[in-house]
């Protein structure tokens, strides 16, 4: 559904980061980006825009034919590159200049439009920050997305990190954005998408992803992708 050229690669020195790449086409239809616990710097013209944990779809306009590129972090790395908490940042696409000073981010501005490859001038920033950054334990947090993922409960997942679901809870709000239950959410969805994309059919991708049945499935994608399953497959 984005109506244009997409293409994506991995960040260098930023694991589980990604670059990517979008050129819409001119008069093409609104985009549906779908909730992926992640967050993003994006240039998008010349605007340096940051792009908080969506809880649900939001519906982009892709008529003016745009560049954007992108740096899409790791569930979880923003914050420490950004300096605030995930939770600020919730469902919201607000300018650099309200998270970091003016100043600072029209020199950035310059800086990756100016450049060949602005997708390096972001990460370069981004690992640069991260350097400056107050050391934290940041162990837990790839860990905690793993555990999710593979459907393991909130109350498995705080144990296995050694930490009370209070605990886990807190933390997430802040790296995440949203609570552990909130981002398994988002990541079966995503893992039941991959598997109806790749053929399997969508009964057998409930239960396999931990579904109540195909109608719990139906359910949350309208919820969280604000369409039915069967309009993103075809599109």
């Amino acid at each position: 559904m984005l109506g244009g050229m997409y293409s994506e690669r991995p960040a260098e020195g930023l694991p589980g980061a990604v670059l990517w790449r979008f050129l819409s086409r001119p008069g093409s239809g609104p985009g549906r980006v779908l909730p992926d616990g992640c967050m993003d710097l994006i240039l998008i013209g010349d605007r340096l825009v940051v792009a908080g944990p969506d809880t649900r779809a939001v519906v982009t306009d892709r008529s003016r034919g745009e560049r954007c590129v992108g740096l899409r972090f790791a569930p979880g790395q923003a914050p420490s590159v950004l300096g605030v908490p995930a939770n600020a940042l919730v469902d919201t696409r607000v300018p650099l200049a309200d998270v970091w000073p003016s100043r600072l981010v029209r020199e950035l501005t310059e800086r990756v439009a100016l450049a060949e490859r602005p997708g390096a001038v972001l990460t370069e920033v981004a690992l640069d920050r991260l350097r400056e950054a107050e050391p934290i334990d940041e162990g837990w947090r790839p860990a905690a997305v793993a555990a999710l993922r593979a459907g393991r409960t909130v109350a498995e997942t705080a144990r296995g990190l050694g930490l009370s679901e209070r605990q886990l809870h807190r933390r997430s709000l802040a790296a995440f954005g949203y609570s552990p239950k909130t981002l398994t959410r988002v990541l079966r969805m995503r893992r039941a998408l991959a598997s109806a994309r790749g053929g399997v059919p969508l009964a057998r991708v409930a239960a396999e992803v931990g579904y109540a049945d195909q109608a719990h499935l139906s359910r949350e994608f309208r919820a969280l992708a604000g369409v039915p399953v069967g309009r993103l497959l075809a599109d």
